[in-house]
């Protein structure tokens, strides 16, 4: 892939004990080289991704905040604009606005939103995104769409990073990655989740093979927008290795555990395992096959995968 990106790393976490936990985390995250905190968007214990990120802001100085991804139905896109440009006001600019239609199932069975199609939850997504964006802009903003009508609302704060901060939108089917492709500045590549649940069918759309289809879709749909695109990937198996021989155990363990061969566990960019060389290898690869340029991993991995950071960093 041409036009590479310089790499930069996010730490994704969801709760802590305390506030003096959190941010301590938030003091680990920025003082090892991290770029951003993410926090998911569910029902489930978590800390609220809101208060959460503005503690975690008012706590550091340059660390970057974001949701991984909030969920569109969950908030109408008139609230969520302002507490997004709020945020990023307060923050003084560290926001990055990353967005989804939603998939996971036991959050709106236990809280009553109704799970539509991913037709309509998509759509709805859609309309919800053109009204956050339009909202960010300078002139009052007017929607009439199937799902949302806004009439002539100004949509104060305005952010500090203008006319938006960057938008990330995350997914692993076609049509949301198409609509990544015209709209985003960050396209998150996941696994296919229909099922409403991380299980077999999701895993399945997460092997090597399957992310070339996903980001030649990408590639395909943003034309001359590309090299505007930063591509960005969740890693969620990360395990440093002290040998080359505890990694090649590491992955045939993990591998028999979940069911997958141990092909998916060396050449899936959901899954960094080695020593931190080979990482720094496999991430290089990565780069150069997908563009993936902003890692993120999770809140445990802070420390040790430090060194992977530190090399690659801004290169």
């Amino acid at each position: 892939m041409t036009d590479l990106r310089p790499f930069r790393f996010g730490v994704q976490a969801s709760k802590a004990a305390s506030r003096a936990d959190w941010v301590d985390l938030a003091h680990r995250v920025e003082s090892n080289g991290y770029d951003v905190l993410t926090m998911p968007d569910h029902f489930e214990d978590q800390l609220a991704p809101v208060p959460a990120l503005m503690t975690a802001a008012d706590a550091t100085t340059t660390l970057r905040i974001g949701a991984l991804v909030w969920d569109n139905d969950y908030k109408h896109p008139v609230v969520l604009a302002k507490e997004l440009a709020t945020m990023d006001v307060l923050s003084e600019g560290r926001v990055e606005i990353g967005l989804g239609a939603g998939w996971m199932i036991s959050d709106y069975e236990q809280s009553g939103i109704p799970y539509d199609s991913p037709k309509v939850r998509i759509d709805r997504f859609a309309e919800g995104l053109a009204i956050i964006k339009g909202l960010m802009g300078a002139e009052p903003f007017s929607f009439s769409g199937h799902h949302y009508t806004i009439t002539g609302h100004n949509g104060l704060p305005k952010p500090l990073q203008g006319p938006c901060p960057p938008i990330l939108i995350g997914g692993g089917g076609k049509r949301v990655l198409r609509l990544a492709a015209r709209e985003a500045d960050i396209i998150g590549i996941n696994g296919t989740m229909t099922a409403g649940v991380v299980g077999p069918d999701a895993i399945a759309t997460m092997t090597a093979e399957a992310v070339d289809e996903k980001v030649g879709i990408v590639r395909d749909a943003a034309g001359a927008r590309l090299s505007d695109i930063e591509m960005n990937v969740r890693v969620f198996i990360v395990k440093v290795t002290d040998s080359s021989a505890a990694r090649t155990e590491f992955i045939s363990s993990f591998s028999g555990a979940i069911g997958v061969p141990t092909a998916f566990m060396e050449e899936s960019p959901f899954a960094l395992v080695g020593e931190p060389q080979q990482m720094i290898d496999d991430l290089l690869a990565r780069r150069e096959r997908w563009g993936f340029s902003y890692v993120i991993v999770g809140a445990d991995d802070v420390e040790s995968f430090a060194p992977v950071v530190a090399a690659l960093a801004g290169k």
